[in-house]
C-alpha cells in the first residue's frame, strides 16, 4: 500500500495554481496533508478545498519542513529559490517553470510520455513548457511506429499563457477598439486585439524567440530525439483567452499514410481525434478549453516532404500546458514511489 504523502501548491493563487488546485480534486489525487502557499501579496486568501477552508501560507523555507512533494508554479525565481530548501528537507519539487527544464540533471516529464525518466530525479522534476506538452501527446506515438527525421511546429497561442494581466488586457483592448478608444498595451508588444503577434518571449542571437527554442530543445530532450534531428518552430500569439492551436508538419524516416495515423491518435493516451473535414469537423480552442484531451484533426498527406504528415492540434494551454501534466506527475512520482 503506497503512503500518503503531505503536498504542497507554491504559488496557489495564480492562474495556474489554481488549476493545480482543482484537478486535485477532479483526479482524487489522495495525500495525507495539504498546504496553500504564495508570496506575502496573496498570504491570508482563503482557499475552499474539499469542504474544508484554508488559509494561504507565504512561502518561507520552513514552509517546507514535513512536505514530501511541492507542485510549484510561481515562476523561475521562486522555483530557484526555493528548489534547494525544499531537496534539502527530502522533498520533491514538481516544478512548472522554465527554470529547471534543460537542466540535464533534471527530467523533463510529460506523463505517460517518458515516465521512465522520473526515476532519475535527484529532488526536482520540470514540467515542459505548455506548447510543448500537448505535441508530445501526439508525437510520442506516432516516434514509437516510425522514426521521426524532420518536424516543423507553428503556433497559435492564447493569451491565458502569459497571465491574468494578458487576459484582462485583451478584453480591455478590444473593448477600447470596438468603442475608437486608444489603448495603451502593457502585457504585450502590440495590440493584441484583432491581431496576431509573431513573439512570445524575448528573441535570442539566431532570430528565433525563446518559446520557439523551448519546443525545438524540449522536444529532443523529452522524446530522447537526437540533438541534430532538424525542428523548427514559429510561435505566435492570437486574441484567444484559453487553448493553444498548433500547425505541425512531420517528415518520418519511413512511409506512413494519413490513414495509419488516424488510427495510432485514436488508441492513444490524452488524445482525442475529430477528423471528418467533408462535414467541417476538426478541433477548434472552443472544444479544448476546460478538458483535458489534447486534439487532432486535419490529418493529411503532407505535399513538401516525402514521408510527411500534416496535422493540427489544439489543447487547454492551461490543464496540458500546466497543471493536469503537474498533476499527472505527482499521481506517477506516488505510484512509483519516488518521493
Amino acid at each position: 500500500m503506497t503512503r500518503k504523502p503531505n503536498l504542497a501548491i507554491l504559488g496557489a493563487t495564480g492562474v495556474v495554481g489554481r488549476e493545480i488546485i482543482k484537478i486535485i480534486d477532479e483526479l482524487n489525487v489522495e495525500f495525507n496533508d495539504i498546504k496553500f502557499l504564495s508570496s506575502a501579496k496573496s498570504a491570508g486568501t482563503k482557499i475552499d478545498f474539499r469542504g474544508k477552508s484554508y488559509t494561504v501560507e507565504e512561502a518561507k523555507p520552513e514552509s517546507f519542513d514535513g512536505v514530501n512533494i511541492v507542485l510549484a508554479s510561481a515562476g523561475a525565481s521562486t522555483s530557484k529559490m526555493f528548489a534547494p530548501e525544499i531537496v534539502k528537507r527530502g522533498g520533491v519539487l514538481i516544478d512548472n517553470s522554465s527554470a529547471f527544464r534543460m537542466d540535464k540533471d533534471v527530467p523533463l516529464v510529460i506523463a505517460y510520455v517518458n515516465d521512465e525518466d522520473l526515476r532519475k530525479h535527484k529532488g526536482i522534476i520540470a514540467n515542459p513548457n505548455c506548447s510543448t506538452s500537448q505535441l508530445m501527446l501526439v508525437l510520442k506515438p506516432l516516434k514509437d511506429i516510425n522514426p521521426i527525421k524532420r518536424l516543423i511546429v507553428s503556433t497559435y497561442q492564447a493569451v491565458s499563457g502569459a497571465g491574468l494581466a494578458a487576459i484582462t488586457e485583451l478584453t480591455e483592448d478590444t473593448k477600447a477598439r470596438l468603442e475608437g478608444k486608444d489603448f495603451d498595451n502593457k502585457a504585450f508588444k502590440k495590440p493584441i486585439s484583432f491581431n496576431v503577434i509573431p513573439q512570445i518571449d524575448v528573441f535570442t542571437e539566431n532570430g528565433y524567440t525563446k518559446e520557439e527554442m523551448k519546443v525545438v530543445n524540449e522536444t529532443k530532450k523529452i522524446l530522447h530525439l537526437p540533438q541534430d534531428l532538424p525542428i523548427s518552430c514559429t510561435a505566435a500569439r492570437v486574441p484567444v483567452y484559453n487553448g493553444h492551436s498548433e500547425a505541425v508538419d512531420i517528415e518520418f524516416e519511413n512511409k506512413i499514410s494519413p490513414e495509419e495515423v488516424r488510427e495510432i491518435l485514436k488508441k492513444a493516451f490524452g488524445v482525442t481525434v475529430i477528423d471528418d473535414p467533408s462535414n467541417f469537423e476538426y478541433p477548434t480552442t472552443r472544444d479544448a478549453s476546460g478538458v483535458n484531451p489534447v486534439f487532432v484533426g486535419r490529418i493529411r498527406k503532407d505535399l513538401a516532404f516525402e514521408n510527411g504528415i500534416s496535422l493540427w492540434c489544439v489543447a487547454d494551454n492551461l490543464r496540458i500546458g500546466a497543471a493536469l501534466n503537474t498533476v499527472r506527475i505527482c499521481q506517477k512520482v506516488i505510484e512509483m514511489g519516488l518521493y
